[in-house]
């Protein structure tokens, strides 16, 4: 068990370390970079095709202990059930370099993900957002702005339990859809470092 504590504050290390080189990328209150990226089969999508919809951007590599983490205890899964009604649109954004359309439709089937996840190997829409680490969250509002960007939640080491964590994206989710400002709009990412394309 302390072995294991003391590999994930390794990775949580470097992923930290990871923010200074993932680019400048967009603040609070900036207009989302447009995209268009295909999905894993082969569909293009883009995010034009949600204007006017609350938008959450997912950034993912499979290989991550931390996003496995994540999927293991169904952290994205129960977001996108929990917000099914509310129009909210889950995007989810592999920007990892040697992970193709086949790596993401694998990735989709082992998981049961059933919404779309985006190839963006050479990782333009990455860099253009700043995603320093896998999971990064993004949050767009109906005006097309970034409302929230930075962790899932409070809990780096995942040594809390579900109902006391501080889910940063349900938070902020409940008050974009309400029409509120978002009270934190920006935290920490956590996780592994994004891996660019050199």
């Amino acid at each position: 068990m302390r072995k294991n504590m003391t590999a994930m504050a390794l990775v949580t290390i470097i992923a930290v370390a990871a923010i200074a080189v993932a680019g400048p990328g967009v603040d609070v209150g900036d207009k989302a970079p447009s995209f268009t990226l295909k999905d894993s089969a082969g569909n293009a999508v883009s995010l034009s095709d949600y204007k006017g919809k609350v938008v959450v951007l997912e950034w993912v590599n499979p290989d991550c202990p931390f996003v496995k983490r994540h999927y293991q205890e169904g952290s994205m899964k129960n977001l996108t059930s929990a917000y099914s009604e509310s129009g909210m649109v889950w995007l989810t954004i592999n920007s990892t370099n040697y992970m193709d359309q086949a790596a993401n439709a694998a990735f989709a089937k082992k998981e049961g993900i059933g919404w779309p996840i985006l190839v963006d190997q050479d990782g333009t829409v990455g860099h253009a957002y700043g995603a320093a680490t896998t999971p990064h969250m993004f949050i767009i509002d109906t005006s097309g702005k970034v409302a929230y960007e930075g962790a899932i939640d409070d809990d780096p080491r995942g040594n809390k339990e579900a109902s006391a964590r501080t889910n940063y994206v349900a938070k902020a989710l409940d008050q974009v859809l309400d029409g509120k400002a978002v009270s934190t709009p920006e935290t920490k990412p956590y996780g592994c470092s994004v891996k660019y394309k050199k």
